[in-house]
């Protein structure tokens, strides 16, 4: 039988019940504790560079005014890459796993030829992803009708002009390696590209990638 409750409580909360409403609660306290540090720690840049395909993505990233903007105000990775809010984060972390899929088992990331190659497809899905969430993470810093910037317009072209766009919509290729547009993006150019960078012959770049 039940141990009766204290005076203070209903007599159909027992001790045992106090004491397991107690301990969910803590728990539901320590989950929450726990998912805020993961989402912390693997929205960071020391993280996201653990994978050497990633390492190749940062150098750009380590150039742009990103990362060495003149305000002192840098962007990490998860600033940018990933969702604000605990939930939405831990969910991004969560389909973001389906990349650590394909780096430990389809194409040979960490190599600087085949990571050049494939660039155009991951940049192409990064920014789609900016677009379906309205850029978020971009106005997370970013207050729209507050940009000024250094050309007299610049205001009035954010105000007006950007009315019904997306972030990503114009600013692309800020931080990492340019890619051009998907609407005017050529493959074979990119190919052709790709091998003279790195002293490959010519069609090698279309067996690379068939591999």
């Amino acid at each position: 039988m039940s141990k009766r409750s204290p005076w203070w409580l209903p007599d159909f909360i027992t001790r045992h019940v106090l004491f397991a409403m107690v301990f969910a609660g803590l728990c539901g306290i320590g989950f929450m504790v726990f998912l805020i540090e993961f989402d912390h720690h693997t929205s960071t840049e020391a993280f996201c560079t653990t994978c050497h395909s990633m390492e190749l993505a940062a150098v750009p990233y380590r150039e742009s005014a990103h990362y060495m903007p003149t305000s002192g105000v840098r962007a990490s990775c998860g600033d940018c890459h990933v969702s604000p809010g605990v939930f939405a984060a831990t969910w991004d972390h969560f389909i973001g796993s389906k990349d650590l899929f394909h780096q430990l088992f389809g194409a040979d990331y960490d190599d600087p030829v085949i990571n050049a190659l494939h660039l155009p497809d991951a940049a192409f899905s990064a920014r789609e992803w900016f677009r379906e969430r309205d850029s978020a993470t971009c106005r997370r810093c970013h207050e729209q009708d507050a940009i000024v910037g250094k050309r007299a317009d610049t205001l009035a072209i954010h105000r007006e002009d950007a009315k019904g766009k997306t972030c990503i919509d114009c600013h692309i290729n800020l931080v990492h390696r340019q890619v051009p547009a998907r609407e005017t993006f050529k493959r074979e150019a990119w190919n052709r590209m790709v091998e003279q960078e790195f002293g490959l012959a010519t069609g090698s770049a279309e067996h690379l990638l068939a591999e």
